[in-house]
């Protein structure tokens, strides 16, 4: 089969200093198998051995809270902030390195969006952008003072450090779904009237402080970010994100012209289930301002629209179908039927669920003596 003949999907690409095998990307999956102190799993070990197995595929980790102030006592979810944490992510890194494949740390901090009562038992404030209460929850939070600003922005660069330590090949940033990024970024939930706020360039300006600080820590190339513009995840979606997610890709594409990638959650996929997307919701703006820079696209996407997007360029992450099947870029090239995983046990503590599903071969296997396949 000639070069041109092979669908972009399966093409190698280059993120960062890497180059990938293929487009076909784990997506940031939320598993809450880590234990009570944050560190991951040794199941943990062995789900990303198996998501690594195609050589050159990159995996993007579980949310990961960059302090124990960021997390606010959320169980089940890793961190990065403790020599525990690290060592445990060694184990994790290396083995996905051994796949011949590459794994960025997503960084997590959750604002309004923790559970106050589990912040009050660790001994944490209940901070946002602004003092703008969560509809599921009673409390309001209290707005972050320019010095706690600072800590977050220092906290980010501190757990860049880490993850490179523990051996990641780089870290994305999650500025979507309400958390603390992108609670700054949109006025729906940013009414400061301060440098971080009141202004499109104001709203920005936590998040190229945070992008700012860790790529000086461990560079551009191993730096990257997440938003969903689109989403109403968390009492979001600001009237029209357009002019405020232009101005920050645009700052971004500036600013790091080695940055590693940017990911999108496309507007049908912000939720647990897909939903068209409305008048005029689109992605493409971002894709206009950040060509010919790598762009992931995440959102509820099928085989068929995989490789559609993946023809315009992007990189294609997988959730539901990546739980299913471990070894997805291989049962995508070889045109095997996808199934999603067991909601049931997405989030909760042990291997059941998280490391007992089939390969493509033992699928093929099955279908062959069922006789399905006849």
């Amino acid at each position: 089969m000639s070069p041109q003949a092979v669908p972009k999907l399966f093409q190698p690409t280059v993120v960062g200093n890497h180059v990938l095998a293929h487009r076909v990307v784990l997506a940031p999956l939320t598993r809450s198998r880590a234990d009570a102190e944050g560190v991951p799993s040794p199941h943990a070990v062995t789900y990303y051995a198996q998501r690594a197995v195609v050589p050159g595929t990159l995996l993007i980790t579980e949310a990961t809270f960059i302090a124990p102030f960021a997390g606010g006592g959320m169980q089940g979810s890793p961190g990065i902030w403790s020599e525990a944490q690290v060592e445990a992510w060694k184990r994790i890194t290396h083995v996905v390195h051994e796949k011949g494949s590459r794994i960025f740390c997503q960084f997590w901090a959750l604002g309004r969006t923790a559970d106050p009562d589990l912040l009050d038992a660790a001994g944490f404030p209940y901070v946002s952008a602004s003092d703008i209460k969560l509809s599921t929850y009673t409390r309001t939070p209290r707005a972050l003072t320019v010095q706690e600003i600072k800590q977050y922005v220092d906290a980010h660069a501190n757990a860049a450090r880490n993850a490179i330590r523990a051996g990641f090949d780089g870290i994305e940033l999650l500025a979507a779904n309400g958390y603390l990024i992108d609670s700054f970024l949109q006025d729906v939930s940013n009414n400061r009237t301060d440098a971080y706020g009141g202004s499109i360039e104001n709203r920005a300006r936590f998040a190229l402080e945070v992008i700012e600080g860790v790529a000086k820590e461990i560079g551009p190339e191993r730096t990257a970010i997440r938003f969903g513009p689109w989403g109403r995840l968390n009492d979001m979606r600001m009237e029209d994100p357009k002019p405020q997610f232009s101005y920050l890709v645009s700052q971004i594409a500036e600013r790091y012209p080695r940055f590693a990638w940017i990911h999108v959650v496309e507007p049908r996929g912000w939720g647990f289930t897909n939903s068209e997307p409305g008048p005029g919701e689109s992605n493409d703006f971002i894709r206009e301002i950040w060509a010919p820079r790598p762009l992931i696209s995440a959102g509820g996407h099928t085989r068929e629209s995989a490789f559609e997007f993946a023809e315009k360029g992007d990189l294609v992450a997988f959730g539901r179908y990546f739980i299913a099947h471990p070894d997805l870029p291989l049962r995508l090239a070889k045109n095997l039927p996808l199934e999603k995983g067991n909601r049931a046990l997405y989030y909760v503590q042990g291997p059941e669920g998280y490391i007992d599903y089939p390969f493509a071969e033992e699928r093929v296997k099955a279908i062959a003596e069922s006789g399905q396949g006849q």
